[in-house]
C-alpha cells in the first residue's frame, strides 16, 4: 500500500508541475541613446510567489537569465551583460549556495552598439529559470524595431519590488476553469466508450479475476486492484504531459486556428474513423507486448501489475488509440494543460471498473457477455468520428474565408453520415467485422431510431434552418452558399423603427442582420459619430462558442434589439489569417512578435489591452473616452445574464 502512495504522489506531482507554465509575463521596447547605441528594456512580470534568477546568481544553484543573440558580432555587439532592476538573496539549503533572484517584477537593459548601421531589427533570445515549488526553464525569442525607439531614457528602478502586481481579473480564470472541466468530462464519457471495444471489454473480468486468485487476500486483492488502477491513469497522463511538455501552451493555442495543423487534424480523425468502421486496424509492433509480458512474468509486486497496465495500454492500442487521438486533438482548442485534463479524465474512467469489481467481485457476474455488440460500439464511434473529422476542415476554411467548404457542404456531409449510421443500426449496412445475422437488439434499434431522428433534424438545415442543436460546429448562417435560405435573398435593407436601415461606411450585416464592423478605428468613429455605446466582441472564425453566443443568445428578439438599436457593435477575428498589407505590419512593443494578419493585430489588443486570449469576450466601451461601462462578459449563454449586462451597461 505504501508503495501505492508513492505512485499517487508522483502523479500530483507531475498533474501539478505541468500546470505551473508561464509565470513571467514580458513586456519589450526600445531605448536609442545616440545613432549606434540603444537599450533593449524588458519588464518581467512573474506570478506570486514564483522567483526568476539573476544574471548573477551563484554557480550550483539555479540557472542565471542569459540573453544571446545570432545577430551579435555581425549586427550588433553586446556591452556587457544586461542591467538588471534590484534583486533579493538567499541562501538555498538544497544547492549550498546564495541565489540572487527577482521576486514579482523585474526590469532588464542590454545596452548594445551597432555594427551594421543598415540593421532595422534586433532579435535576442533570453533562457533562464523561475522556481516555486518546482521550477520550469523559460526560454523566449524577443524581436525590437529600431526604428520605433524612443529617446526617453527610463530610469532604472531603485529598490525592490515588494507589493504584488496587480492581479488579473479572475474571469479568465473562470472561463478556463469551465474549458477544462468540458474537457474532464467528455474525455472520461471517451474512456468509458472505450472500456466497451472489443479490445478492452473482455480484458476487465479477465484481469479482476486474475488478481483476486493471486492475492492471499480480498484485501490484499483490493490493494492490487486500486495500484492497477492508478497505473492505468499515471501511463495515460504522462502521455498527456508529454503532448504538453513537446508542444507548449501556446503552440497548442495556434494549432487550433492554425489552417495546417486543422487539416492535419482532419486527416488524422479520418484515420481513426476508418479504423473504426473496419478498413484496418492501427497496432503496435507485437514485440512490445511480449517484452511487457516478459517483464511482467520476471519482476511481479508492484512493477508486475504496472507492467500489467502498460500491457493493457498495449494490447488495446486499436480501439483506444482513435479515442485518445481525438481527445488530444480536441484539447489543443482550450491548450496549456488541457491534454493532461483530458488524459485524466479518459484513464479514471477506464481504471473505474477495475477497481469497482476488485472491490464487489459479485457484479462480475451481472457483467453482459462479450459479443457482436462490442463491435457495433467501435463501428458507432467510427461514424462519430467522421463526422467530427469535418469540423476540422471547416475551420481550415472559415480562418481563410475561402468559402469552399460553406454551411450547406458541412450539413449536406452529416446528413449522409448520421444517415449512413442508422443504416447501420438498422442492419441496412454491412461493414467487414460484423456477423451475418438478421435480427437486432432493442438498443440498436433505439439508437438507430435516434440517429434518423437526428438526420431528419439536419435536413432543414439545407434550406437555411438555424440547427440549434449543433451550434458552432457546422460554419454560421452568413457563411453560406445562401444565407436567407434557398430561393431568399436580401432586396431590401432591414426596417428598424419603421426605416430603412443604411449601411455605414466600413460596415456589414452582421449575424441576424445587425449591423457590424470588422474594424476597430472604424467602429468606435462611428460610435463617436452616432454617440453609442461601443460593443468589442472579440471572437473567432473557428471558435465554437463565439457561434453558440450568436445562435443562441444574440438571436434572443429583446437582445437583438438592443443590439440593433442602442449599440454599435465591432467583432474582431483574432484567427483571421489575411495579410495585413505590408505598410500597416509591425512588431509589437509589448511582446517583440512580428504581426502579420489581421488575426495578431486584434490577437494583440485583447491581450495587451485586456490581459485575457479567450473569446469570445465582449467588451462594452464608452466611445468618447475608451473607458469600460461593465465588466467584461464571456462565454455564457444564459439570455438573461447577457440582456442585464448589455443593459446596465448601456444605463451607465
Amino acid at each position: 500500500m505504501k508503495r501505492f502512495l508513492i505512485l499517487l504522489t508522483v502523479l500530483w506531482t507531475t498533474f501539478a508541475f505541468s500546470q505551473m507554465e508561464n509565470p513571467v509575463k514580458w513586456k519589450t521596447n526600445v531605448e536609442k541613446v545616440n545613432d549606434s547605441t540603444y537599450n533593449l528594456v524588458l519588464k518581467a512580470t512573474i506570478e506570486k510567489g514564483w522567483h526568476m534568477y539573476s544574471q548573477h546568481t551563484a554557480e550550483g544553484g539555479s540557472l542565471p537569465i542569459e540573453i544571446t543573440s545570432e545577430q551579435a558580432d555581425k549586427d550588433f555587439k553586446f556591452n556587457g551583460k544586461a542591467e538588471e532592476s534590484p534583486s533579493e538573496k538567499k541562501f538555498n539549503e538544497t544547492f549550498g549556495v546564495e541565489e540572487t533572484f527577482f521576486s514579482n517584477a523585474a526590469m532588464l537593459k542590454q545596452s548594445i552598439t551597432l555594427l551594421n548601421r543598415d540593421v532595422k531589427q534586433i532579435t535576442v533570445d533570453l533562457y533562464g529559470q523561475a522556481c516555486i515549488d518546482a521550477c520550469i526553464q523559460l526560454e523566449e525569442k524577443f524581436t525590437f524595431d529600431l526604428a520605433q525607439a524612443t529617446t526617453t531614457i527610463e530610469p532604472m528602478p531603485t529598490e525592490v519590488v515588494k507589493e504584488t502586481p496587480k492581479e488579473v481579473s479572475t474571469t479568465e480564470d473562470k472561463e478556463e476553469s469551465k474549458g477544462l472541466w468540458s474537457i474532464f468530462f467528455l474525455s472520461f464519457l471517451g474512456g468509458l466508450a472505450a472500456l466497451l471495444t472489443p479490445c478492452v471489454f473482455p480484458m476487465i473480468p479477465m484481469t479482476v479475476s486474475y488478481f483476486l486468485k493471486q492475492s492471499k487476500s480480498k484485501a490484499k486483492g483490493l490493494s492490487n486492484a486500486l495500484f492497477y488502477g492508478a497505473s492505468i491513469v499515471v501511463i495515460y497522463v504522462l502521455i498527456g504531459s508529454l503532448v504538453t511538455a513537446i508542444f507548449g501552451s501556446d503552440a497548442m493555442n495556434e494549432f487550433s486556428t492554425s489552417v495546417f495543423f486543422n487539416l492535419i487534424f482532419f486527416a488524422i480523425l479520418l484515420v481513426f474513423a476508418f479504423s473504426f468502421l473496419g478498413a484496418f486496424e492501427i497496432i503496435l509492433p507485437s514485440s512490445w507486448g511480449t517484452k511487457v509480458d516478459a517483464g511482467i512474468d520476471k519482476k511481479g509486486g508492484y512493477v508486475g501489475i504496472f507492467l500489467m497496465a502498460l500491457a493493457l495500454a498495449i494490447v488495446s492500442f486499436s480501439c483506444t488509440l482513435p479515442i485518445v487521438g481525438t481527445a488530444l486533438v480536441a484539447s489543443t482548442n482550450t491548450g496549456g494543460i488541457a491534454p493532461i485534463i483530458s488524459m485524466l479524465g479518459f484513464s479514471i474512467a477506464l481504471a473505474l471498473p477495475f477497481t469497482l469489481f476488485a472491490a464487489f467481485p459479485g457484479w462480475l457476474n451481472s457483467m453482459p457477455k462479450s459479443g457482436g455488440w462490442l463491435n457495433t460500439v467501435k463501428v458507432f464511434l467510427g461514424f462519430l468520428e467522421l463526422a467530427f473529422a469535418f469540423k476540422f476542415l471547416s475551420n481550415a476554411d472559415l480562418v481563410k474565408d475561402l468559402h469552399w467548404f460553406e454551411r450547406e457542404t458541412f450539413v449536406a456531409i452529416w446528413i449522409a453520415v448520421f444517415g449512413a449510421l442508422a443504416l447501420y443500426m438498422f442492419g441496412k449496412i454491412k461493414l467487414p467485422h460484423d456477423d451475418e445475422g438478421s435480427r437486432i437488439s432493442v438498443g440498436r434499434l433505439l439508437v438507430g431510431l435516434l440517429a434518423l431522428a437526428f438526420t431528419v433534424y439536419l435536413i432543414p438545415g439545407m434550406w437555411g434552418a438555424p440547427l440549434k442543436l449543433i451550434s458552432g460546429f457546422p460554419p454560421p448562417l452568413q457563411y453560406a452558399e445562401s444565407p436567407y435560405g434557398v430561393g431568399y435573398s436580401k432586396v431590401a435593407a432591414p426596417m428598424i423603427d419603421g426605416k430603412a436601415q443604411v449601411l455605414p461606411e466600413g460596415a456589414h450585416y452582421g449575424p441576424h442582420d445587425i449591423i457590424s464592423f470588422d474594424d476597430y478605428a472604424i467602429g468606435l468613429a462611428y460610435a463617436k459619430e452616432v454617440g453609442k455605446p461601443l460593443l468589442v466582441d472579440f471572437t473567432g472564425k473557428a471558435c465554437v462558442n463565439c457561434r453558440k453566443m450568436e445562435d443562441y443568445v444574440w438571436s434572443d428578439p429583446k437582445v437583438m434589439e438592443v443590439m440593433k438599436n442602442d449599440i454599435v457593435v465591432v467583432s474582431l477575428y483574432v484567427d483571421y489569417k489575411k495579410e495585413l498589407p505590408e505598410s500597416e505590419q509591425y512588431v509589437s512593443k509589448e511582446t517583440g512578435k512580428k504581426i502579420r494578419t489581421v488575426g495578431n493585430k486584434w490577437s494583440e489588443m485583447q491581450s495587451v489591452q485586456y490581459k485575457t486570449n479567450t473569446q469570445p469576450y465582449y467588451v462594452l466601451l464608452n466611445p468618447s473616452n475608451e473607458e469600460k461601462l461593465t465588466t467584461p462578459y464571456t462565454y455564457d449563454s444564459d439570455i438573461e445574464k447577457f440582456y442585464t449586462w448589455l443593459t446596465k451597461g448601456i444605463e451607465k
